[in-house]
């Protein structure tokens, strides 16, 4: 029997999904957390695929601070 995601935390939905990897309903439980907030990023690179250095340190900054 499954635990109910909506119930859980996120550190406990983490601890979860470390230790149960091909559940994707509790994958996808853990990227729809309410608790969680959306950060929106700039785009990566131009139209013609050129990247932009600028947003590629912003969201290496970004994803670093999640980290930590």
């Amino acid at each position: 029997m499954k635990p109910n995601f909506e119930d859980m935390s996120v550190p406990e939905l983490r601890a979860y999904v470390l230790s149960h990897r091909n559940d994707i309903e509790a994958v996808r439980a853990l990227f729809r957390h309410p608790s969680l907030k959306w950060k929106t990023m700039p785009p990566l690179f131009k139209e013609d695929g050129t990247p932009i250095e600028e947003n590629i340190r912003i969201a290496e900054e970004a994803i670093q601070q999640r980290i930590e």
